[in-house]
């Protein structure tokens, strides 16, 4: 894990405890247990609501038969949401609340798609999943000659050492047809073990 993404899930919770002394000695202990209680139920409540719209519109798409994408990032989006306020404190509140509202869920939903999710799909796919697969031909065709024929060789030659391509003429191929009547006469096809 990258030591920018862990410094910044360390930096969150030393903020969050930052902000909950700071309010408590303003406020007092009673009402910041209470602000913290309040943007809790809040934001659980939002996420709640934006979660059965989400599943509405994931069903739909699958009723017409197009991939919910858009739908399950959303999904997990809104279940880091929760995670987020069902932590106490409320830095943790405002970033799930960025995550339950759809203005703020949808530039937060193309960065993950673009720059996390597509990333680790081309990883696992080779790049077929997105289209960014190799289409330059062949190795070794600018030097001239067949374009393949380095490469061929090149790919017999592995791992069996002494192998040579082997042309066979045409005489060599011995061909019947199926349909001809054995020595007997009838059609019956000649089965032997």
């Amino acid at each position: 894990m990258d030591l920018r993404v862990i410094g910044v899930l360390l930096l969150v919770p030393l903020l969050d405890i930052m902000l909950l002394v700071v309010l408590a000695t303003q406020l007092g202990g009673v009402v910041t247990v209470a602000l913290v209680v309040l943007t809790a139920l809040i934001g659980l409540l939002l996420a709640r609501a934006e979660g059965r719209h989400t599943l509405q519109r994931l069903q739909r798409k699958l009723a017409q038969g197009e991939p919910p994408t858009d739908e399950l990032l959303d999904a997990a989006l809104l279940l880091v949401a929760g995670v987020l306020m069902l932590t106490p404190g409320l830095v943790t509140d405002l970033l799930g609340l960025l995550l339950v509202l759809p203005p703020t869920r949808y530039p937060i939903r193309v960065f993950t798609k673009r720059y996390v999710v597509k990333p680790y799909i081309d990883a696992q796919t080779g790049g077929f999943a997105s289209g960014n697969v190799y289409i330059g031909g062949f190795p070794n065709a600018d030097e001239g000659g067949d374009p393949g024929e380095e490469f061929f060789r090149q790919g017999m030659d592995e791992g069996r050492p002494g192998s040579e391509p082997v042309d066979i003429d045409e005489d060599a191929y011995e061909f019947s047809d199926a349909e001809e009547p054995d020595d007997d006469g009838d059609d019956s096809t000649d089965r032997r073990a």
